[in-house]
């Protein structure tokens, strides 16, 4: 049994897909990061860095939180959703990777300055919107010729499917990145994404691209 700490954010959403992807049994704690859940001694025993997703497996009472160490512990725990082949998983590896250190930051960065505060600070906005559509250039590029990230199925697809999921935020038009709508729309018919994205809670329709 996982016990799963999270809100309706995409790093959280990341781990509930693949949680629902896996078929486990896990126990869903909501941390209301806006109203200061996660600065409570007790989540900060789980996740000292005070940011969810953080989980605990029941299993061997291992603590563990960043989304993407997650995703990885778990894809390596129940043996599914990251190759076996070390060339095939190094890529894996690479792309998920590309979504930490890029798409999430650089994404994340555009809604607070695009859809939350627009208006306030010019340079930030051309900088992030303008290098977040960069990193979609990159992902339509990746995705061409091939169903998923890394031609199969993977934790990378997971990682960035809830990301692109608020590209409207983004002030991304999908329609100019034909793979990655492609891929989008392909996800958002799986169940258990569209199951992963409303925990902890249903946040009203999920964007069809």
């Amino acid at each position: 049994m996982i016990d799963l700490y999270t809100w309706t954010t995409p790093n959280g959403r990341k781990v509930s897909i693949l949680l629902e992807e896996l078929g486990v049994d896990y126990e869903v704690h909501p941390i209301n990061i806006g109203q200061g859940d996660q600065k409570t001694p007790e989540f900060l025993e789980i996740s000292p860095n005070n940011k969810i997703p953080a989980i605990v497996d029941r299993d061997n009472g291992l603590k563990l939180m960043e989304s993407g160490a997650i995703m990885w512990y778990l894809a390596e725990k129940y043996g599914k959703f990251l190759p076996a082949g070390p060339l095939d998983r190094i890529k894996v590896m690479e792309w998920l990777m590309w979504q930490m250190g890029g798409l999430g930051p650089m994404a994340g960065q555009s809604h607070h300055y695009l859809h939350f505060n627009p208006g306030k600070a010019e340079y930030a906005e051309e900088r992030f919107k303008a290098e977040v559509q960069r990193l979609y250039r990159v992902l339509d590029k990746q995705l061409e010729g091939q169903d998923y990230v890394c031609g199969e199925y993977t934790i990378a697809d997971m990682a960035c499917w809830p990301w692109v999921s608020r590209y409207e935020w983004q002030q991304i038009d999908l329609t100019d990145y034909p793979n990655v709508r492609a891929w989008y729309q392909r996800l958002l018919k799986r169940e258990a994404v569209q199951k992963g994205y409303h925990v902890p809670k249903v946040m009203g329709e999920i964007p069809t691209g």
